[in-house]
């Protein structure tokens, strides 16, 4: 992965943590800088599987990128969520 690679995958990372932290109302099972994390580690899984693909096209390297970070945000939230709402239910 190059420069501009690991550039893009940060920034994908953050645009999609920050995006996704927008779309879902109410309150959230995981904070801003996860988010972020978990968006920038998609954004970088979302790299190596294009350049897997033997996509080299840098809009495209960019899509899959930014699909590969919003599904592990949403997964994440989700099994926190989930998790968060078993606990209060048991008490």
């Amino acid at each position: 992965m190059t420069v501009g690679g690991i550039f893009t995958a940060i920034v994908a990372g953050i645009v999609i943590g920050a995006l996704g932290r927008l779309i879902i109302p109410g309150r959230q099972a995981i904070g801003w800088i996860l988010t972020f994390a978990v968006g920038i580690v998609g954004a970088f899984v979302g790299g190596f599987l294009a350049n897997g693909m033997n996509i080299d096209v840098w809009w495209q390297i960019f899509i899959v990128q930014v699909v590969v970070a919003a599904i592990l945000v949403l997964l994440i939230n989700s099994l926190l969520r989930s998790s968060m709402n078993k606990r209060s239910a048991r008490r």
